[in-house]
Order: C-alpha cells, then sequence, then structure tokens
C-alpha cells in the first residue's frame, strides 16, 4: 500500500482546512509555505506531488536530528513490530529498563533515574511536578521568553504569547531575565521549588549565556534548596557538537529533560531524567504520575537505536565540524550584506541575526522559495533558526550557505516598508 499522494495535493489542502485547521491553511497560503510534506529521506522534504524539494532546516526543534527516516532507527523498529508492542504503562518494562539504563550512563553527573513522556511538555510537566512533590514548595522560576510547552505546567512557566489566551494560569510561577543570574539570585527564596532553564533557549532566538551563568545557577540553587531544572529538548543529544549543551558550562542540574531527537524522527519519547535524591518523592508515591504512552516498547527501540548512532566515534566531530563550515559562510555572508547582523552558534544550533524583525519571515520564505525550509523565531522574529540534520554533508551545507546568499541578495533590495504585514505563524 501507498500511504503518499493518496490524494491530489490540492484535495489535502482543501480536507486539511475543512476537518483540522482552516487558520493554518490561510496562513501557510499567505507567506508562500503551503507545503505539503510527501517523500522524505536524509535532510530532504519533497512536496506531496513531487513538485519541490527542500532541505530541511527546521527539523521540528531537533526531532529529526538523524534525518528523516533514518534507516536504522527505521529498521530497528521495524524488526520489534515482530515482538513488541506499545506496551502497559503500569507494568515493568525491559525496553524501558534497558532505556533508563543507557541514559543513567549518558547523562551528566549522577543522573540516575527516569521517567518517560510521549513529548516534551509533558516531560517538564514531570519535572516540575517532581520539584513541588519533593519541595513541597509553590514558586517555579523561569526565564522571559523561554519556552517548555503548551500543556499544563509547561504552558504556566512560557510567555503570555502562548498562555495569555486560557485565563488564569496556576500561581507561582515567575520569571526572570535569561543570563542574569543577579536577578534570579533576587527572586529565588524560601519558598522557591524549582528554576527551569532552556541551556541555549531556541524560541527566544537562540541565546547564549555568560559562560559564568550556569555555575552561578547550580551555586543559586544549591544555596536555596530549589531543584534546578534544564530543559534540553531542543539543545542535548548531539545538537551543539556535545551530547549535552550544558556540558560547555561543566554543571550538573537535578532535572535533566530531553525529547525530540529522543524520538529518532520514529516514535514520540521523552524523559525526565533526576539525581538520586529526588526519588525519594517517587519511591514515597511511585505511582503519582502515570502515562499511557510514556515509555512505549517501540519507542524505546527506536531511542536506543538513535543513542547508538549518536555515540558512535566520530559523530559529534561531525557536527562541530559541519558547524564550523556554516560559520564560514556566514561570515562571507556577514560580510557582502549589511542586512546580516551577526550569528549567535553552538554546533548546529544557529541562530542567524538580521538587522530587522521583519526580515526574518520574509527570509523564511525567500529561503523557502530556494529550496532551503527554516523559519524565524517566535520570541525574536529577527532571527532565522537554521537547524539541519546532525547528518548533514559539506555539499548539502553549501547548498544552505547558497540559498542564504540568494536570500540576503533579494531581501537587501526589499523597501520593508512598502509591505503588508505578513502574519507570524508560531513556529516552535
Amino acid at each position: 500500500m501507498t500511504y503518499i499522494a493518496q490524494q491530489p495535493r490540492e484535495q489535502i489542502i482543501a480536507d486539511y482546512a475543512r476537518y483540522l485547521s482552516p487558520g493554518r491553511v490561510a496562513v501557510y497560503r499567505q507567506i508562500g509555505v503551503d507545503f505539503v510534506p510527501g517523500r522524505r529521506e536524509g535532510v530532504w522534504l519533497w512536496d506531496v506531488d513531487g513538485s519541490r524539494r527542500v532541505l530541511n532546516c527546521r527539523t521540528s526543534g531537533g526531532v529529526f536530528n538523524l534525518g528523516h527516516r533514518p534507516p536504522r532507527v527505521v529498521e530497528a523498529v521495524k524488526q520489534a513490530l515482530d515482538e513488541l508492542d506499545v506496551g502497559d504503562h503500569m507494568l515493568m518494562s525491559e525496553m524501558r529498563a534497558a532505556l533508563g539504563k543507557r541514559l543513567a550512563e549518558l547523562t551528566p553527573g549522577d543522573i540516575q533515574y527516569t521517567t518517560f513522556s510521549p513529548g516534551g511538555a509533558e516531560a517538564i510537566d514531570v519535572a516540575i511536578k517532581l520539584a513541588r512533590g519533593y519541595t513541597r514548595r509553590p514558586k517555579v522560576i523561569s526565564v522571559r521568553k523561554g519556552y517548555h510547552g503548551h500543556t499544563g505546567f509547561a504552558l504556566a512557566a512560557g510567555e503570555d504569547v502562548f498562555r495569555g489566551k486560557f485565563g488564569p494560569m496556576p500561581p507561582g510561577f515567575l520569571k526572570v531575565p535569561f543570563g542574569d543570574a543577579r536577578a534570579l539570585e533576587q527572586m529565588v527564596d524560601e519558598e522557591t521549588a524549582a528554576v527551569i532553564i532552556e541551556t541555549i533557549p531556541a524560541t527566544a532566538g537562540i541565546l547564549i549565556p555568560p559562560d559564568d551563568y550556569f555555575p552561578q545557577v547550580r551555586e543559586i540553587c544549591d544555596r536555596s534548596g530549589a531543584v534546578f531544572i534544564l530543559d534540553e529538548v531542543q539543545a542535548g543529544l548531539g545538537r551543539t557538537g556535545r551530547m549535552w549543551a550544558i556540558e560547555e558550562w561543566e554543571t550538573v542540574p537535578d532535572v535533566l529533560v530531553i525529547g525530540k531527537g529522543l524520538s529518532g524522527g520514529v516514535y514520540p519519547m521523552s524523559a525526565t531524567c533526576h539525581r538520586p535524591h529526588l526519588d525519594r518523592f517517587f519511591q514515597e508515591n511511585p505511582f503519582i504520575h502515570l502515562s499511557s504512552f510514556g515509555g512505549a516498547s517501540l519507542g524505546c527501540v527506536a531511542a536506543m537505536a538513535m543513542l547508538d548512532q549518536i555515540t558512535e566515534p566520530g559523530f559529534l566531530e561531525h557536527v562541530q565540524a559541519m558547524g564550523e563550515r556554516f560559520a564560514a559562510g556566514f561570515a562571507r555572508l556577514k560580510a557582502h550584506y549589511p542586512i546580516v547582523a551577526g550569528v549567535r552558534r553552538r554546533g548546529l544550533m544557529i541562530g542567524f541575526e538580521l538587522s530587522d524583525d521583519r526580515l526574518g519571515p520574509l527570509m523564511s520564505r525567500a529561503l523557502f522559495q530556494n529550496g532551503v525550509l527554516a523559519v524565524f523565531a517566535d520570541y525574536r522574529p529577527s532571527t532565522v533558526q537554521i537547524l539541519p540534520p546532525l547528518i548533514i554533508q559539506p555539499d548539502e551545507v553549501d547548498f544552505v550557505l547558497a540559498a542564504l546568499d540568494r536570500a540576503c541578495a533579494l531581501l537587501s533590495q526589499t523597501d520593508l516598508d512598502t509591505l503588508p504585514d505578513l502574519p507570524l505563524p508560531i513556529t516552535t
């Protein structure tokens, strides 16, 4: 049976508008990205009718770290289907035990225990629930323009652009600027259950913290008894050229939240990994958090195949080398085009900064027209997020850089004041 192009492209779009989201379809058409993914392989996506091919530099925030349909992960899941299914979340699981042990070996410091979820937002919810349950304190401090997901406590820790239309949020959630340890220290008190921060905030524009920031956060949490939660849903699993982005700052959080890439791009998976002292709460309340699809057996197989690949000798070195290749190209673009304001980068987690907020949406559209899928940061539209698959090759890096060159040339000739406002879709 063929699953792609069962219906003509326009019929698919019409059905999507009629039965799912006419609002999204209207935005896609207006910004010129009415793209229906069909064939997918490696770093590439094809439109469902085969008329267009784009190199995926969005990767769904890192879901496709190994590209689309990575052979190793696909083959592992195919073989597992002969023996396994989702599994019963209430029972013990051989596959969950095996993946938990593997993560304990790979995560920083003495992090040992894992709770699995289907997605990053639920994993954040688990982390905040654990911190509040363990400390018996109410306050949760996050950073301004941070993003942790769209559910429950994760939504409460985010910005009003996402949560404001849903009425009152749970009390006790406060915010400080990212990178400002002094502001955090002034906010933390004996009522603080947790401090939650993305290692490199992506939706805020790929922000890089000061060198002493995370060590200071660790010290503030230690003094106050607050739980330090680190969100590496996007930054972890090799994205920065290290297994974990936090390794650059030599800091161990109390809780490490991972997701997206843990799926291998094949089966939804996320994980809340925590240090031994926190597990006292779960030992006292072993069934306090349940998730029907958290740690599904098939998902564990996909995750372990993914981990096998990214821990192979040379994999992270390849990520670093491709990042350097991008950096050299960005330097040339910045020297040639005044609209390029700069770049913030760690490995293949890249924020391409433009000189005006209005240029981000225009750059996203221009890149798409030149065969590259990349989106601007919601909270900083002047930044285009470039998050290619970690398996990208030199010629494919050059393809992206050439597309950026053509897009910069086009936008450099654009009079922004004559353009109508483009809608700003949610791009996380």
